[in-house]
């Protein structure tokens, strides 16, 4: 019975630098091969995917004020960065690690119940002061209907 849960720690073991080793080598650059061999090619690539990543997020920047997924091409532009940049993969792997963290704690039980709560009484907020305004100063059409 030991043996058995001795494999089974072994196994779990040697998996981790596996893990470590692949997080690792995932970072840098994926230029072809060709490319990476000269280094002014390489250099022009990395300007030219750093103005394409920069011209897409600065599109979802201002997308954020404005009608659009600004925050979604964002993570767009930051996706374009991290086929080059170490940086730009860095904040990815961090980004991906806060909102999995957040939609975990979104969906605690108690989390769930109090935003419940929130929402319901901010909604009967909302509607008795609509109330009020309506009974104080009736609906007032924006066009004439009378005509």
């Amino acid at each position: 019975m030991n043996t058995g849960s001795d494999e089974r720690s072994e196994v779990g073991s040697a998996a981790e630098p596996a893990a470590a080793a692949q997080d690792e080598q995932g970072l840098g650059s994926k230029a072809p091969k060709f490319i990476k061999r000269r280094r002014a090619l390489h250099l022009s690539w990395q300007v030219g995917v750093f103005i394409v990543g920069l011209a897409v997020v600065v599109g979802g920047i201002i997308m954020l004020p404005l009608p659009g997924p600004g925050w979604v091409v964002i993570f767009c532009g930051m996706a374009i960065w991290a086929t080059e940049f170490v940086w730009a993969q860095l904040v990815l792997r961090w980004t991906k690690r806060k909102v999995t963290e957040a939609a975990q704690r979104a969906l605690d039980p108690k989390v769930r119940r109090r935003n419940i709560i929130l929402t319901s009484v901010g909604l009967v907020i909302i509607g008795v002061l609509l109330g009020i305004y309506v009974w104080k100063f009736g609906i007032v059409m924006p066009w004439k209907i009378d005509e």
